[in-house]
């Protein structure tokens, strides 16, 4: 299931996906979030299967800035993670889907929400489950899972998901018996929000941190009617699906959030396969949803625009080394983003602070979004622009 967007440009490497009842073989960049490990965790899922990873070649330009290893915590910037305690959202529960690793969005924002006290329920790809939840038992993302106040995020249950479909009628035979999807069950959206309800009887917390871009590294023209609606139906879709099924479970106050990337309005050559067009139907169903969701359950729609991040996810697409340098070179604040600074944002989002905030992009990027022109261009070279140290 369900990364991070390339935060948006988080892209995992290849899985089968479904196209028009038939499995497509592996050999595609894959948007997702998270896999990982933790222990001394509540883990109670029955679901187990296997996730082979593929993983893609790519020439990368010569960088010219120090690389920062870049996960779900804290990292230089100890002051963005820790400035969660000062949101409150104990007896608060959340649902995100899309966690596979403690590396991307999901993550950190699962992390940032457990900081604030709530209570922190994941979705997680079928066929990554089984390395997931035993990467949780061993411990190997212990240092990940530490808050500010030194105790370790626990996580209460993770379930199986694939967003991809509705409801057990919209699984196609082969995948059913798809070795990666043996002895799980319960795993679509209606199942999963239905066992989320008998297991907790309401959620406050909606998090969609998924997508899927089976021809993302093909160029618009490219793409065939396939590969674009595969796109549209993983990276879009399955967000009204978690909100059509999550609804009726959720608290009158509660509110949802989603990630989506500056390309849904803006050209960034190699992101292609749909991908621009679905992040941009993303936001603009994040507008309707905010509508009908507050009218009917008095929850609120919000979606999240981050910047690069140097995820598992992100690395297949290949060039987002390239979009941090670009960051840091022209963006107004030259930093690598943490993902713990969109965390934070999240849990602002989800917490009564913004009970007047809803139908927003709001642009989590070092200010990236707000520049027009690039001001690393020789053109601008006298132009005396103000530099930072380092850039």
């Amino acid at each position: 299931m369900a990364a991070a967007t390339a935060s948006k440009l988080q892209i995992a490497t290849s899985r089968p996906y479904v196209s028009s009842g038939k499995l497509v073989k592996p050999g595609f960049a894959v948007l997702r979030t998270d896999f990982g490990g933790y222990s001394n965790i509540k883990i109670s899922s029955s679901f187990i299967s296997s996730a082979p990873a593929l993983s893609r070649c790519y020439v990368k330009q010569a960088r010219k800035h120090e690389r920062v290893v870049t996960k779900a915590m804290s990292g230089v910037n100890g002051d963005a993670f820790s400035a969660t305690s000062s949101l409150d959202l104990r007896g608060k529960r959340a649902f995100i889907a899309g966690v596979a690793d403690d590396n991307g969005y999901g993550w950190a924002i699962a992390k940032s929400l457990a900081a604030a006290g709530a209570e922190i329920l994941l979705g997680t790809w079928v066929p990554a489950l089984n390395i997931f939840e035993t990467s949780l038992r061993r411990g190997k993302f212990d240092e990940s899972r530490l808050l500010p106040n030194g105790s370790l995020m626990e996580i209460a249950k993770v379930y199986a998901l694939d967003a991809v479909y509705d409801c057990p009628e919209d699984v196609p035979e082969d995948v059913k018996t798809n070795k990666r999807y043996a002895g799980s069950s319960n795993w679509t959206v209606q199942e999963v929000a239905e066992c989320v309800k008998c297991d907790y009887g309401t959620i406050d917390i909606l998090v969609h941190s998924l997508a899927n871009g089976p021809e993302v590294t093909k160029p618009l023209l490219e793409t065939s009617r396939g590969g674009y609606l595969a796109a549209i139906s993983a990276s879009s879709y399955s967000y009204v699906s978690l909100l059509k099924h999550f609804l009726p479970i959720m608290n009158p106050g509660g509110s949802s959030i989603s990630l989506t990337y500056i390309a849904s309005e803006k050209i960034i050559p190699g992101y292609g396969g749909g991908m621009s067009s679905a992040k941009a139907a993303l936001e603009s169903d994040t507008r309707v949803l905010a509508f009908e969701a507050g009218r009917k359950h008095k929850v609120r729609v919000n979606t999240i625009s981050a910047g690069p991040l140097r995820s598992r996810a992100a690395k297949a697409i290949g060039f987002i080394d390239m979009m941090i340098d670009y960051s840091l070179a022209n963006a107004p604040l030259p930093k690598e983003l943490l993902a713990d600074e969109v965390g934070n944002v999240a849990a602002f989002l989800a917490s009564p602070m913004a009970s007047a905030m809803t139908g927003n992009v709001v642009y989590v990027d070092n200010g990236l979004h707000a520049m027009g022109v690039g001001v690393d261009s020789p053109v601008f070279s006298n132009a005396g622009n103000p530099k930072s140290e380092g850039i």
